[in-house]
């Protein structure tokens, strides 16, 4: 038998989420304007689960786990403001639907953003566990009488997921402090489990060694509670991974737009399941009366119908909320250091992004470095982090498995827990599988937030045609990231601008993608030369969207002048073509997509009246394309030709044989052409 004060609480909350869902269900109208989920049939397991946690724990829930949200202390008009999507909704200020919590309270289990993309907050989750793992290998942890734990919310369906394996596999590996916890309803939304799981999530875990795995019977509270007791102290104290798979009964409809009686065939068996007669018989059997029970369900129904109409009077966003959270505030916005200091030799572009690195693990024991090969053995594929692991050790830069999700969203439980992960992908042309994560969680965590959870990461992605590289490892992916709001984006040029980037980007609270293009790292490319600097200072830094005039011209009267607007290798393309009318060519290098220095561009090309954008992408529908209709909208009544943009031909990949490689992208004497052609216009 469980304490009657365990048993009582957890009745008091389970009526009080049965109640918001029958009133949710009486007031369809009102409460139908914005789609939500109700936790009815799992409020037994997720009861059970909120009474374990602390508040140094990270909770990562689904969009059914009302009644965990009610556990942790959160008030029915709480979880209602965001029902309404309300001014004050505590998760998101009306930004995202029902039951999409996140959450910094003090006194409570925290919760970082929850997006609506089932089995996404796994790899998030588990890259939580991976930070307290790492702050209690390299000493850094916060001192508390119990260790915190995570716990990764999951429904059964989401677990066949490819991504679901990548966090299971890491967990595992490394054996991670967290607890899976997987609510097996036995539906999708209308497919069942017959015809879409070889196995159910207990089962499945059994492939993963060094996961234990439980299944318990999800809507009898006293076993869960007995059950998640069991293994919570576990974790605290042995430090690996658990998943509980609780098979519990749908009792309410997919969400209010897809509604249960549309296609389920097993709901009188479903009901024979629910977990509220289960609790109130077990308060009967430890000696509650039935006045007690009643007492407590009238409190709930009062308590939630108070909160409803209190809710619905609260406050909408006013237009201007819009345009708040999108990015924390940088403190990062001047540039300071030595640019240029005297050296005895210059430095190439891939050793002051290593240098950067280096000086920013000895100054912060919270920075790590992992990816693909980046570990001791190799220290990257382009010796972008040689000898970082044997100088900081293998728990602060470590090789990954070819997980591309992993790598990019495990940032998002990393940064929540206070550290800074630097990660790599190890060539642009393999980004997208990290794209999942790096659109859906990472860039989104700060806006839909509300600003409490921006995602503090530095992701390194080398790009570009180096030489023969072949469809698979040349790859330009510009236009594809611009397209992700909720993340700034550098391109450098040279080895300064890398490392003064990757520095700021550092003391940047948002996520940062640095692309550095393969073929300027060693400038091995004919005419990348300036692309090896005097290494700049330590304190060096770079602020995002600030381009630099890398060749200026006055303006001129008679002569024809021209604008280049370029990034990347272009900078080089142009910088050669343009040797022998350099009085006649301004070089703007953009240095980051985003922010885009759309002030230094428009005096530029008013002042030259004639532009020519220069990138290695395919052109059509490229990022370049639209920075040139930027540049029209805004400079038409100045220009003396129509703006020109110059990159690869608009093929599906770039080939392996030379011939053909240097037929599809762009080199000097077709920059140069161009630039004759925009000139005698």
């Amino acid at each position: 038998m469980l304490d009657k004060n365990i048993l009582k609480k957890a009745f008091s909350t389970m009526a009080t989420a049965k109640s918001m869902a029958e009133l949710y269900e009486d007031n369809f109208k009102i409460v139908s304007k914005y789609v939500h989920a109700t936790s009815r049939g799992h409020e037994a397991i997720q009861i059970a689960m909120a009474m374990h946690l602390l508040p140094q724990d990270y909770a990562f829930p689904y969009y059914r786990d009302d009644a965990m949200l009610l556990g942790i202390g959160m008030r029915p008009y709480d979880l209602m403001l965001q029902l309404m999507a309300k001014k004050d909704d505590p998760f998101s200020g009306g930004r995202t639907y029902y039951c999409h919590p996140s959450l910094k309270d003090a006194d409570k289990p925290k919760i970082p953003h929850q997006s609506s993309a089932t089995g996404m907050q796994a790899i998030p989750a588990t890259g939580a566990a991976m930070g307290f793992w790492y702050k209690e290998n390299t000493g850094i942890q916060e001192d508390n009488e119990q260790k915190p734990i995570v716990v990764c919310s999951l429904g059964d369906a989401s677990v066949t997921e490819g991504e679901i394996a990548e966090a299971f596999q890491m967990a595992a590996l490394k054996q991670l402090p967290i607890l899976y916890l997987v609510q097996d309803n036995g539906w999708d939304i209308s497919a069942n489990a017959a015809e879409t799981r070889a196995q159910n999530a207990f089962e499945y875990a059994k492939g993963f060694n060094g996961i234990e795995a439980i299944s318990i019977d999800g809507a009898n509270f006293t076993e869960s509670y007995s059950a998640l007791e069991k293994v919570v102290k576990t974790i605290r104290e042995e430090r690996r991974p658990f998943l509980v798979h609780a098979k519990v009964p749908l009792l309410n409809h997919h969400t209010s737009g897809v509604r249960m009686e549309w296609y389920r065939d097993d709901l009188e068996e479903a009901k024979s399941r629910d977990p509220y007669p289960v609790l109130i018989q077990q308060l009967k059997n430890n000696g509650f009366s039935d006045s007690e029970i009643d007492e407590i369900e009238k409190n709930a129904v009062a308590n939630v119908k108070a909160d409803f109409e209190k809710a619905q009077l609260a406050e909408d966003p006013k237009p201007e909320d819009l345009f708040t959270h999108d990015f924390a505030p940088t403190p990062i916005t001047e540039e300071v250091g030595e640019r240029n200091p005297t050296r005895e030799e210059k430095v190439v572009m891939v050793d002051c992004a290593l240098f950067a690195v280096e000086e920013l693990m000895k100054k912060h024991s919270e920075c790590l470095l992992y990816g693909q090969d980046v570990g001791g053995r190799l220290g990257g594929v382009f010796r972008e982090a040689a000898t970082l692991a044997q100088k900081f050790g293998d728990e602060r830069v470590f090789n990954t498995p070819i997980q591309e999700a992993f790598i990019v969203g495990s940032t998002v439980g990393m940064s929540a827990v206070g550290l800074k992960p630097i990660v790599e992908v190890q060539f642009a042309d393999y980004i997208w599988p990290g794209l999942n994560q790096l659109f859906t969680e990472v860039s989104r965590s700060c806006y839909l937030s509300n600003g409490k959870w921006p995602v503090s990461m530095i992701l390194r992605v080398p790009i570009g045609a180096y030489g023969s590289g072949g469809p698979y490892h040349s790859s330009s992916v510009e236009s594809v990231l611009t397209n992700i709001r909720g993340i700034k984006i550098a391109y450098p040029s040279n080895g300064a601008d890398l490392k003064g980037l990757m520095k700021a980007a550092y003391y940047d609270p948002n996520p940062v993608v640095i692309l550095e293009h393969k073929g300027l790292y060693w400038s091995k490319v004919k005419g990348t030369d300036a692309a090896r600097v005097n290494e700049p200072s330590e304190d060096y830094m770079l602020p995002f969207g600030k381009a630099n005039i890398v060749q200026e011209i006055w303006e001129q009267e008679t002569a024809e002048t021209i604008t280049i607007i370029t990034y990347g290798m272009g900078v080089h393309w142009a910088l050669n073509a343009s040797s022998d009318i350099k009085n006649q060519v301004e070089i703007i290098d953009l240095r980051t997509l985003y922010p885009l220095d759309e002030t230094t561009i428009f005096k530029s090309v008013k002042k030259a009246k004639k532009c020519l954008v220069v990138t290695e992408e395919p052109t059509n529908n490229s990022f370049a394309r639209s920075v040139a209709g930027l540049i029209q909208e805004n400079c038409f009544k100045h220009l003396d030709a129509p703006i020109m943009v110059i990159g690869s031909e608009n093929m599906p990949a770039i080939p392996l044989n030379s011939t053909l490689e240097f037929t599809m992208i762009p080199n000097v004497d077709k920059v140069r052409a161009k630039m004759e052609e925009l000139l005698n216009y």
